[in-house]
């Protein structure tokens, strides 16, 4: 006999076991009785693993789990039950899926912080509803994003605000060695072999030796290490390095220091924290025709 798939379209099937006092009982008068209810266990299988694992249902809540099922079998085409289930349904995603996501893109891992889901409520139905809302979707989109943006930054700033005031003070240290030299937005370098080669535009692919450090002389990456020059466009990199390669003749080996906005800024990578400050041993090989 096929499986008619319910479990992965809707996780609805009859699970009898540990709680048969809340099942309808059944009756085996005749054949299609017999295969109505062996069909019916047969769904079961791999449902209780579904529900635990994929649904988060605790098994010490089995009957009602049950209680659910009874009322939304035997709901039929009644279209205000319908309704209502499928509230039930997003409601739990917006508790379980929707606030626990948007609160690590906003909060990261800072489990003391959460958005308010009284107001996310607010909005959603609002939404919904499609009246009595204080601004329309289209505001409620571009304002969402503009103040996701401010409030993951202060969030950040808190929690790595010593990282992005020590890259500071290394810059300020950097811009004050002899043989340092600057170009815009704050990138320095100083030249430790001087190459008489082409120098890339932005829109060149180039091949490089590199290594990178954090301030704490921390290797975060090597192409030496891995034996294997890189090759990119200028323009495909973090803007500290588009600022450098586009001034820097093929031969020449550079250690250029760049600022946290002009690395990741406010994004993690790796061993990279938001804010934090970079240096690079640049050896830039060839452009590439």
């Amino acid at each position: 006999m096929k499986k008619t798939g319910i479990i992965a379209a809707a996780g609805l099937a009859a699970l009898i076991s540990s709680c048969s006092s809340s099942a309808p009982k059944a009756d085996m008068k005749t054949d299609v009785d017999s295969l109505s209810y062996s069909i019916g266990m047969a769904q079961t299988q791999g449902l209780k693993p579904y529900l635990v694992n994929r649904l988060g249902v605790d098994t010490t809540y089995l009957a009602e789990f049950v209680k659910g099922l009874n009322e939304g079998a035997n709901a039929g085409d009644d279209k205000k039950k319908t309704a209502y289930y499928a509230g039930i349904q997003i409601g739990q995603q917006v508790s379980q899926q929707m606030i626990k996501g948007i609160n690590y893109e906003v909060f990261g891992n800072d489990s003391t912080q959460t958005i308010s889901l009284q107001n996310f409520l607010a909005g959603f139905i609002a939404g919904v509803m499609e009246k009595g809302g204080q601004m329309t979707l289209e505001q409620a989109q571009e304002l969402a994003q503009a103040k996701m943006k401010e409030v993951k930054a202060k969030s950040l700033e808190k929690t790595y605000g010593d990282n992005k005031k020590a890259g500071e003070e290394f810059m300020a240290n950097i811009a004050k060695k002899a043989g340092i030299k600057k170009l815009a937005n704050g990138v320095y370098y100083e030249v430790i072999k001087e190459g008489n080669g082409e120098i890339p535009a932005d829109t060149s692919r180039v091949e490089v030796n590199y290594e990178g450090k954090l301030i704490n002389d921390t290797v975060f990456d090597s192409s030496y290490e891995r034996k294997s020059p890189a090759t990119f466009r200028c323009n495909q990199v973090i803007p500290g390095w588009t600022e450098a390669l586009t001034h820097m003749p093929v031969g020449s080996t550079w250690m250029v220091y760049i600022p946290q906005d002009q690395a990741y800024a406010e994004r993690e990578a790796g061993q990279i924290k938001p804010f934090s400050a970079l240096k690079f041993k640049i050896e830039l090989l060839s452009i590439k025709k």
